[in-house]
């Protein structure tokens, strides 16, 4: 397990930056929320009568008066977007790295196989996905019982375990699109989870585009579905995880196959 090791240290000051500014926008997120308790109460109405705006954000759906209603919007955003961009970040230069540093040629060297090297820099991104969903949970909870606010258990558990499978999902797609580059584009990877996402809020306002639900997992991670249905959509999440093992299935069809520089 020496490259799992060495790819975590690698990550370390990428993963303590993401964690750290993640973290800090959650607790300052929920602290707000005993300021703005009573004024959510006035303002809850004006935010479901927004038309196709509160569609988008399921603010229609939810009472912002309610700790679990404003956090699956507002603290539900911050995990959304900040954990796609770092998985799909930490996934999408993972495997290229190695032509785009030169470090291939060194690396292949060794007596490791191809299938190994992929297996160890897959387990290392793991690792660090769940280390920052771990983080992310110890800290929205802390806050909660902070504020004085009781901790809704089910919905968070929910809302996280939804936020976690669409960053392993996001990983598992860029994971593929690493094998297929040869100098690695954080573009790339900022692009496709800012992608998932603006298709999301399309398919929140139009009817006719509602199957773009099952191309991105944050149809599945719609917080007021989550809270009112007390459940994930099974079928978004088994079609999420799909697309992300096709990914993976990609990265070791292409890298073994791959004619490295």
């Amino acid at each position: 397990m020496t490259l799992v090791r060495h790819e975590l240290k690698q990550g370390k000051t990428s993963f303590l930056i993401w964690a750290a500014s993640i973290g800090f926008l959650l607790a300052i997120c929920i602290f707000l929320f005993p300021e703005m308790k009573e004024q959510m109460h006035s303002v809850n109405e004006v935010f479901a009568s927004m038309g196709s705006f509160s569609e988008a954000f399921g603010m229609d759906r939810l009472n912002f008066g309610t700790l679990i209603g404003f956090y699956a919007v507002e603290c539900g955003n911050i995990l959304g977007l900040g954990g796609a961009f770092y998985a799909s970040l930490c996934a999408v230069g993972i495997l290229s790295k190695e032509e785009k540093n030169k470090t291939a040629e060194f690396l292949l060297t060794h007596p490791v196989s191809r299938i190994r090297i992929i297996t160890e820099k897959l387990i290392a991104l793991l690792i660090q996905i769940t280390a920052m969903n771990v983080l992310l949970y110890v800290i929205s909870v802390g806050s909660i019982a902070a504020v004085g606010e009781t901790v809704p258990w089910k919905e968070i558990h929910l809302l996280h375990l939804a936020y976690y499978l669409l960053q392993i999902e996001l990983a598992g797609i860029c994971f593929g699109i690493s094998a297929l580059l040869r100098k690695g584009s954080a573009g790339a990877g900022l692009g496709i989870a800012a992608m998932m996402y603006f298709l999301n809020l399309i398919a929140n306002i139009a009817d006719v585009a509602e199957f773009l639900k099952y191309i991105t997992p944050f149809g599945y991670c719609e917080g007021a579905n989550i809270v009112s249905n007390g459940r994930l959509d099974g079928g978004m999440a088994a079609v999420g995880a799909v697309i992300g093992i096709g990914g993976i299935l990609i990265a070791y069809l292409k890298y073994t196959r791959k004619d490295i520089r």
